[in-house]
C-alpha cells in the first residue's frame, strides 16, 4: 500500500517507547543594536523567550503530533531545568519514566537568535556515561515496559543514556523477544552497541565516520551501506542525505532505494532527524511497509526544515503535505501550516525582527472572492498574516452536521496556497480566544458585519496594546448561500465564513 492510500489515522493505535537523551531547548529572541562599552562584543537585548522539549524528547513530541501514544525513558538532573522539562512533557501529553541524577545537570541548549540568525548556542550538559546504578534501574524498567509497545526508538544524542552497550542491547534483546522493531538514531562511531537493531538512521557524515572514508559517489554510498548492514546485523539502513533526500537499503535486497527530496525553502535543519525517525517509527509501528514508511519520513523531514527552531510535526501538516505533494504544488505551501506551538515560535521570530503580525480567523469553507478580499485587505495592515482555522469538529458544532464541505486538510491547503497568507493555524475550540492569547498578534481583523464589542479576542489584544480592525465585506458572497445553491447544504445558517 502506497503512502497516498495509507490512512494516517492508523497511527492513533501506535504505542511508541522512546529511550535516549532528553534535553531542554531554550530560545532567546531579540535584537543587537549596539556594541558593548565593556568589550568589543554585541549587546543582545532579549525581547522574548520560549522553551520546548529537545533531543529524545523532540522525537516523542513528533510522535505525539502524529497521533501516537508515547512514553520516554531517560535521565534528568535534579535542577530547575529538569523541573521545567518535566512540565513540558506533561503539557505535551508524553508519559515519562525519567530518572534523576543529582550529580549531573539536565542537558540544556540555549539558542540566541536575532533577525532570523542564530548568534550563539550555549550548552549546559554532562556527556559521560551514566552510573551503573541508574543503568540497572533503566534495564529493570525496560523489562516491564517493552511488551506494552508496538515500536521502540533509541535516540542517541551522546549525553550518556545510551553511551554503553548495557541499555541499548537490553532494549534490542527484549524487543527481539517480542518481535518489536527497534529504530536507532545513532551517535559516534561505536555502533557495536546497536548490533541487531531493525533499522539505523545515520546522516551521510555519520555513516562516513563509521565506514572510515568519505563517500563521494552513489556507488561509494551503496558499498558503505552494504558493509555496515553486514557488520552490525541490521535489517535496514536509512541514510539521510540532506538536500539529496534519503537512501534505504535492506539486508535482504542488493538494490538500494533512493528517495529524492522535495524542493522547498529551508529555514532551519535542527530537529529534522528527530522528525524523520519519529515518522518512520509511527508508520512502521502502525503497519506500513518500510520503503513507504521511509518515503513518509522523507516528506515529514522536509516540512520541519521550513520551520524556525526545533519544532515537531503534526498529523494535519503531514496530511496537507501528502495532498499538496500528490497535486504537484510547490513545497513552500506545506511550511505555512503549523500547530499552535510551532506558530508561536515562528511569530516570536517575526516579532523579534520588528514585523507586525495581523490575525484573522474563520471556517473558510468553499473559499470564495469574499474571503480573498478580506484576507488581502488584512495583509495590507501589517507584515505577516496569520489565519486561525476552525477544525472540522468545530465547524460542525458551529454550522451544523452538513458542514464543513471541505475537510480541514483541504481548507488549510487552500489558504496556505495564497500569497497573502503567511501562516495557517488549526484550532479545535469554538472560538479563537486561546489562539489569540497565545500568539498575541498586533492587529486582530474581522469583517465589518461585526461590531467591535462582538469581536472575540478584542479584550486580550487591546490589553497588550494591540488593536482591532474591521474590514468591509465584499457584498453578495456567503459560503452557506453558495452551498445551498449547488445543493451541498441547507440554508438555515448563513455566514460569510
Amino acid at each position: 500500500m502506497g503512502i497516498d492510500a495509507w490512512d494516517l489515522r492508523r497511527i492513533e493505535h501506535c504505542r511508541a517507547l522512546v529511550i535516549g537523551d532528553i534535553m531542554l531547548d531554550r530560545y532567546l529572541w531579540g535584537d543587537v543594536e549596539r556594541i558593548s562599552p565593556e568589550a568589543p562584543v554585541p549587546v543582545f537585548r532579549v525581547k522574548d523567550e520560549s522553551e520546548m522539549v529537545g533531543g529524545a524528547g523532540n522525537v516523542g513530541a513528533n510522535l505525539v503530533g502524529l497521533g501516537a501514544k508515547v512514553t520516554i525513558v531517560s535521565l534528568r538532573g535534579a535542577d530547575s531545568n529538569g523541573d521545567r522539562l518535566m512540565s513540558l512533557f506533561e503539557r505535551a501529553r508524553i508519559d515519562t519514566c525519567v530518572f534523576r541524577d543529582s550529580g549531573r545537570p539536565t542537558s540544556t541548549k540555549t539558542r540566541v537568535i536575532s533577525r532570523g540568525q542564530q548568534l550563539v548556542r550555549i550548552d549546559l550538559e554532562e556527556t559521560s556515561s551514566i552510573s551503573q546504578e541508574i543503568q540497572k534501574q533503566i534495564r529493570d524498567a525496560l523489562e516491564d515496559m517493552i511488551p506494552e509497545f508496538n515500536v521502540v526508538v533509541l535516540s542517541d544524542y551522546g549525553k550518556g543514556v545510551l553511551e554503553g552497550a548495557e541499555v541499548t542491547q537490553t532494549a534490542i534483546r527484549l524487543s527481539g523477544v517480542k518481535g518489536l522493531p527497534v529504530l536507532v538514531d545513532p551517535k559516534g562511531t561505536d555502533w557495536e552497541r546497536y548490533c541487531g537493531a531493525t533499522c539505523v538512521t545515520p546522516n551521510t557524515k555519520e555513516l562516513e565516520a563509521v565506514f572510515g572514508r568519505s563517500l563521494r559517489s552513489k556507488g561509494d554510498l551503496v558499498d558503505a551501506m552494504r558493509s555496515v548492514i553486514s557488520r552490525y546485523g541490521f535489517s535496514w539502513l536509512l541514510v539521510t542525505r540532506g538536500p539529496l533526500g534519503m537512501c534505504l537499503m535492506s539486508s535482504k535486497e542488493k538494490a538500494p532505494i533512493f528517495i529524492p527530496s522535495i524542493a522547498r525553502q529551508v529555514y532551519d535543519v535542527s530537529g529534522a532527524g528527530d522528525t524523520a525517525i519519529a515518522t518512520l517509527a509511527a508508520a512502521i509501528g502502525s503497519g506500513l511497509y518500510f520503503p513507504d514508511a521511509a518515503k513518509l519520513a522523507n516528506l515529514a523531514a522536509g516540512i520541519v526544515v521550513g520551520k524556525v527552531g526545533t519544532q515537531p510535526i503534526t498529523v494535519l501538516e503531514l496530511q496537507a503535505s501528502l495532498a499538496i505533494n500528490e497535486g504537484g504544488l510547490h513545497g513552500r505551501i506545506m511550511n505555512k501550516i503549523n500547530a499552535l506551538q510551532s506558530a508561536r515560535v515562528q511569530i516570536q521570530a517575526w516579532k523579534a525582527n520588528g514585523e507586525q503580525i495581523v490575525f484573522t480567523n474563520g471556517c473558510f469553507d468553499l473559499l470564495h472572492p469574499g474571503h480573498i478580499h478580506l484576507l488581502t485587505r488584512a495583509k495590507e495592515l501589517g507584515d505577516r498574516l496569520v489565519v486561525g482555522l476552525n477544525s472540522d469538529a468545530s465547524v460542525r458544532r458551529l454550522k451544523g452536521p452538513n458542514r464543513p464541505i471541505l475537510s480541514e486538510r483541504d481548507r488549510a491547503s487552500l489558504l496556505a496556497s495564497l500569497d497573502c497568507v503567511d501562516l495557517v493555524v488549526l484550532f479545535q475550540e469554538d472560538t479563537p480566544e486561546l489562539l489569540i492569547e497565545t500568539l498575541r498578534p498586533n492587529i486582530l481583523v474581522k469583517g465589518a458585519d461585526y461590531r467591535p464589542e462582538e469581536v472575540v479576542g478584542r479584550a486580550a489584544v487591546e490589553s497588550y496594546g494591540g488593536e482591532v480592525r474591521l474590514i468591509p465585506l465584499l457584498p453578495g458572497y456567503s459560503t452557506t448561500a453558495i452551498a445551498t445553491k449547488v445543493g451541498l447544504a441547507d440554508g438555515s445558517r448563513v455566514s460569510s465564513d
